[in-house]
């Protein structure tokens, strides 16, 4: 077997099986904990460490599509996951200190406490009231001991009229007031500009942005952090001058286009016998660009 130090412990162990194992592996949910991704995590363990008050503080996460995002959110939910302990009086109780929930892309109250509805475990009724969804959510919420709320795609919720941002706005607001837990809300940049133009909502919410990647330093870091989880048997040196700079051509600084770009070019690394990335494959899949809004990406057959 080769000199597997490039590889993290785990991969190790998936190089020496068949060739459709490994490309499978490479599906899984993979969580680069890089330093921007690991400083946002204790930014938000702060707000959620936060004493209990009325006007308690939210936190706006903002950045481009694909660049870690909800990677982050779900890494830091997975730090808190949700238990069953047994109260003083011997009966089981569910905790759940994070509820991330998914912002509803019809825009009205009553979705909104459905979708934080479908985080726990038990039913409801989707044609209830909206003030009965509101009372069971808040319910669940106090019963499970949910200490922060997060709200992915927020934009989603504010990309609409004025009329309907207030009451959402509002709806969520109070959900935190009453609580006494921080929200945070996770979308693009036109959620900060929506929430600027209204100096009451602007005021609750401190802002963390995620930016693109520059070709620096951290940028080889993370081609390095890549390298550890790609079952191929040879060392890339991704972040090597020449490859380093390529692969930030074609991704342009977006860590999912990037990662989109490492996966094609790993299965074709295994298909093939190559075990490593060369420049030469990292060419050969340089149609893997950035995602342009509304334009599709062809694959060259």
């Amino acid at each position: 077997m080769e000199n597997l130090q490039h590889l993290n412990e785990d991969t190790r162990e998936v190089v020496s099986l068949p060739k459709e194992e490994r490309i499978l592996y490479l599906n899984r949910p993979v969580t680069i904990m890089y330093p921007r991704i690991q400083k946002l995590i204790r930014i938000m363990t702060r707000y959620m460490e936060y004493p209990k008050k009325e006007r308690m503080p939210n936190l706006l996460i903002i950045g481009e599509s694909n660049i870690g995002k909800t990677t982050a959110v779900r890494k830091f939910a997975s730090l808190h996951p949700d238990t069953t302990y047994e109260d003083e009086e011997a009966i089981s109780r569910a905790s759940k200190p994070v509820v991330v929930a998914m912002a509803p892309s019809t825009v009205d109250e009553k979705n909104l406490y459905i979708a934080i509805l479908e985080q726990f475990w038990t039913s409801f009724r989707p044609n209830d009231t909206t003030a009965k969804l509101r009372r069971q959510a808040m319910y669940l919420m106090r019963e499970c001991g949910v200490r922060m709320l997060i709200i992915d795609e927020i934009h989603n919720i504010l990309e609409t009229t004025a009329v309907k941002q207030r009451l959402m706005m509002n709806a969520i607001k109070n959900l935190g007031n009453e609580l006494m837990i921080p929200i945070v809300g996770v979308g693009t940049e036109m959620a900060a500009k929506v929430l600027s133009s209204d100096p009451q909502h602007a005021s609750r919410f401190d802002v963390a942005k995620l930016p693109a990647w520059s070709l620096d330093r951290d940028f080889l870091g993370l081609l390095k952090s890549f390298e550890k989880v790609l079952p191929l048997k040879k060392p890339s040196i991704l972040y090597s001058k020449e490859k380093a700079k390529l692969l930030f051509a074609i991704s342009g600084g977006n860590l999912g286009n990037l990662h989109k770009l490492l996966m094609q070019c790993t299965i074709y690394a295994i298909e093939n016998d190559e075990e490593e990335i060369t420049l030469q494959i990292i060419e050969r899949f340089k149609w893997v660009r950035p995602t342009q809004k509304g334009k599709p990406v062809e694959i060259p057959l």
